[in-house]
């Protein structure tokens, strides 16, 4: 088993006698049973102890796989060594564990049968071996901290395991948007649909609410999660929050009355930077590292269900979304999605996407739908919730509740790959350490503390069809692929139609997902949903331009249109059509236009940005409703005001005066 594994194995060259230093195994992993899955039933009086050791057996295998990658040089010259003193004793942990998991149970209940033989584990080849840098240095040399030495010199040191914590991501974890699958088919609705939808503007974690807790898979333990989460919504939520605690919490939520927690792993930039927990677990010493990135836009948007109404969400129901340890345990229950702005209608599951310039990466999770109608969790914390069928039915004995389609937006750019990230630094999202900063172990957790009243209005809204929430105001709702055939949107209140914010998205895209108007390209957060805090968005679209002045002169300002700030003109700098990629507004050569252009713009917002911070100029949408933008080489009319008409009009009238005292001098020559 050993010798194909460990060929790969990248050893740290530090000198004799260094401590310290974690050493990189390229290329393998830590595979253990998940046991937590296999407990569908755990009495209630059991739980605790239950819970405990599941986070004892995550414990043990962090550990094991710490003690892996410091063990390098011994694996390759004895391939034995893992087996022997790194897989051996993590089975007998495992197995004390274990055994106690079953006498808690069966002091209470039934005895489980089986659990005993998920004690063993295996080393196994990772896929993430590759080749060392180009300059011969071991670019995954760690400090103390976990955090990639190179990092601290300008240089993004990847090992050869990948990363600057030398365990993921690799170039292989990435994928071009452009060529990712098509988005599933949704389900056609029935005439008893639920259409509507509800938005939670909860913010996108500006405060910097973080822990590696996780109190839904183990309450009670510090760095349950091993990794980092970002909170919004509910600001008491660890691993020590009791249901009262939750209940009575402040809030990040526009509405008072969602208290919800809402949490995922953190994404980070492997470019050295030392963040709090570099030096702590669940960070840096478990290879989390580099520089957390803030979310540029969070959109938190329940929807209904294709064939039924819903019913409420029982207070305090939990729902954990997607499955944290994927890349061991397969993708059964994996269930994040990566995209681009613009490439929605195109998805990946088992990569990060490698987005056009000026377009930002787009993390999705569509939660669990069908509720099993009596449980507010479960042992395994997946059988009380199942996702619809392809129609979008529910299972027999489950009923639709809303569904919490959760959109995550971040401004990072597109790794350079071919250098290891070392000129733009990779991306990727925290992860327990044996499963290397993989994709597919993307994940999300949600704990329901609306108010009851609240979530009546909810269900009411879902139900008549209607758009509702907090964050409802000011642009389309996502959603466009999420299973069960959800599409809010489909009724646009007010008439507005979702496509008018797409001069927002790259004319590159291969089909543009808001094309037609279905407000199904899950772009809801790109205006800036109901002002939520930190949105990425300096203006509301909903709001007419702030320079939009009437034509009549007289009943427009005295200070001239063309005296508004430039701080919207970059949005107008670079047509898309010219890059095929969306103007960014910061980095393109500005391109001036005529004086009466920028009068007319400055005066109607036509070619503007109007609001979006984000257009793309050679759509001809600048208006936001497709109005074409006006190039400057038609006449114009006269706007603004007095002042600036009159700037425009004396050199013709001081014509006509030279041009009346020529005749009159012209008379007085001929009479005399």
């Amino acid at each position: 088993m050993a010798a194909n594994v460990y060929a790969s194995a990248t050893v740290d060259d530090a000198p004799a006698g260094q401590t310290g230093r974690a050493r990189v195994l390229g290329g393998a992993t830590i595979d253990c049973p998940d046991v937590a899955t296999r407990l569908t039933s755990v009495p209630e009086r059991a739980r605790p102890e239950v819970d405990k050791e599941l986070a004892a057996l995550d414990e043990q295998i962090a550990q094991a796989y710490r003690r892996l990658g410091e063990s390098a040089e011994a694996v390759r010259q004895d391939p034995g060594f893992a087996d022997e003193r790194i897989v051996e004793p993590l089975g007998e942990e495992r197995s004390a564990s274990l055994e106690r998991i079953v006498a808690a149970i069966d002091a209470t209940g039934d005895r489980p049968a089986g659990l005993e033989e998920l004690a063993d584990c295996t080393v196994r080849d990772s896929g993430n071996a590759s080749a060392p840098p180009a300059d011969g240095r071991n670019g995954g040399e760690q400090d103390g901290s976990g955090q990639d030495d190179g990092g601290q010199n300008g240089e993004q040191g990847q090992g050869g395991n990948g990363g600057q914590a030398g365990n993921g991501p690799v170039a292989a974890d990435y994928a071009d948007i452009t060529g990712a699958p098509a988005a599933p088919a949704e389900p056609e609705r029935t005439e008893d649909a639920s259409r509507g939808t509800f938005t939670s503007s909860c913010g996108v974690n500006e405060n910097g609410l973080f822990n590696s807790d996780n109190v839904i898979a183990a309450p009670g333990v510090a760095n349950g999660a091993h990794h980092f989460h970002d909170y919004i919504g509910n600001q008491a939520t660890n691993a020590f929050s009791s249901d009262d605690d939750l209940a009575k919490a402040d809030t990040s939520c526009e509405d008072p009355g969602d208290r919800s927690s809402y949490y995922w792993p953190v994404l980070r930039l492997q470019n050295g930077t030392q963040e709090q927990d570099a030096a702590s677990p669940g960070g840096g010493i478990e290879g989390n590292a580099g520089e957390i990135v803030t979310p540029k836009e969070v959109t938190l948007t329940f929807v209904g269900n294709p064939r039924d109404e819903v019913t409420a969400m029982p207070r305090l129901l939990r729902i954990i979304t997607g499955d944290a340890k994927s890349f061991v345990n397969g993708p059964a229950n994996a269930n994040a999605s990566w995209s681009c702005t613009g490439f929605e209608d195109r998805q990946l599951k088992d990569k990060y996407p490698l987005c056009p310039q000026g377009s930002d990466v787009v993390r999705t999770f569509r939660f669990q739908s069908c509720w099993d109608g009596r449980n507010i969790d479960s042992a395994n914390h997946r059988t009380h919730m199942a996702f619809t069928a392809a129609d979008g039915s529910c299972p027999s004995g489950f009923r639709p509740v809303p569904q919490l389609v959760q959109r995550i937006v971040y401004d990072v750019d597109a790794p350079s790959l071919d250098d290891g990230g070392r000129t733009t630094p990779l991306f990727a999202v925290d992860s327990f350490p044996e499963q290397l900063h993989k994709p597919v172990t993307d994940h999300g957790d949600f704990i329901n503390v609306f108010d009851e009243d609240l979530m009546r209005e909810m269900v009411d809204c879902i139900n008549s069809g209607r758009t509702c929430g907090a964050g409802a105001d000011g642009g389309e709702q996502p959603g466009g692929e999420q299973p069960g055939g959800e599409e809010p949107g489909g009724e646009e209140p007010g008439g507005e139609e979702p496509g008018g914010e797409q001069s927002q998205e790259p004319t590159a895209a291969p089909e543009n997902p808001g094309d037609g108007g279905d407000g199904g390209d899950g772009e809801g957060g790109d205006g800036d949903p109901g002002g939520q805090p930190g949105g990425g968005r300096p203006e509301n679209p909903s709001e007419p331009p702030a320079t939009e002045q009437p034509a009549d002169e007289e009943q427009a300002p005295e200070e001239p249109a063309t005296e508004e700030p430039a701080t919207r003109e970059p949005a107008t700098e670079e047509p898309a059509g010219e890059s095929g990629a969306p103007g960014d507004g910061g980095d393109r050569p500005e391109v001036r236009v005529s004086p009466s252009a920028e009068e007319d713009t400055a005066a109607t917002g036509t070619g503007a940005d109007n609001g979006d911070g984000d257009n793309t100029g050679d759509d001809n949408t600048g208006d936001g409703n497709g109005a074409p933008v006006d190039d400057g080489t038609e006449p114009q009319a006269v706007t603004g005001g007095l002042a600036e008409t009159g700037a425009q009009l004396w050199p013709a009238a001081a014509g006509a005066v030279l041009v009346t005292a020529g005749v009159v001098v012209l008379r007085r020559v001929r009479r005399t």
